[in-house]
């Protein structure tokens, strides 16, 4: 069990599911974008972003959470449901308002299992869409 800041005590049981998902954002841009340079070394950053863009996008997040749903534990789903079902004032420009709940369902369970330090089951799950 580990993260990058692992000395803060953290309540993630008890976040709400955006700051759950805004955090989760970011992990699974963090694993796009080690994925793209390590797959491809000498390309340049104007392309590894242009990758990176179509992975990383409400219908890529919606595809991958329909992906994952069924090897989720009791309680990762439970942590799902509660970010697809969480208030959002955004509303999205390229995507339905259902990708964009599944997405931030994706991205709550995320931001959960990175504070949690669960890496492993991270891996786990984001490896699925490979």
């Amino acid at each position: 069990m580990e993260r990058f800041f692992s000395d803060f005590y953290c309540d993630y049981k008890n976040m709400s599911p955006n700051t759950l998902a805004f955090l989760g954002d970011c992990v699974f841009e963090v694993f796009i974008r080690e994925e793209l340079v390590c797959k491809f070394p000498n390309h340049s950053p104007k392309e590894l972003n242009k990758l990176k863009t179509e992975k990383v996008c409400c219908q890529a997040q919606s595809d991958l959470l329909k992906k994952v749903l069924s090897s989720l534990t009791e309680e990762e789903t439970v942590i799902c449901k509660r970010g697809r079902n969480a208030h959002t004032s955004h509303l999205p420009k390229s995507a339905t308002n259902a990708q964009y709940h599944e997405a931030t369902a994706l991205e709550c369970l995320l931001g959960y299992l990175y504070l949690k330090g669960d890496l492993k089951r991270l891996r786990e799950l984001l490896s699925i869409n490979n």
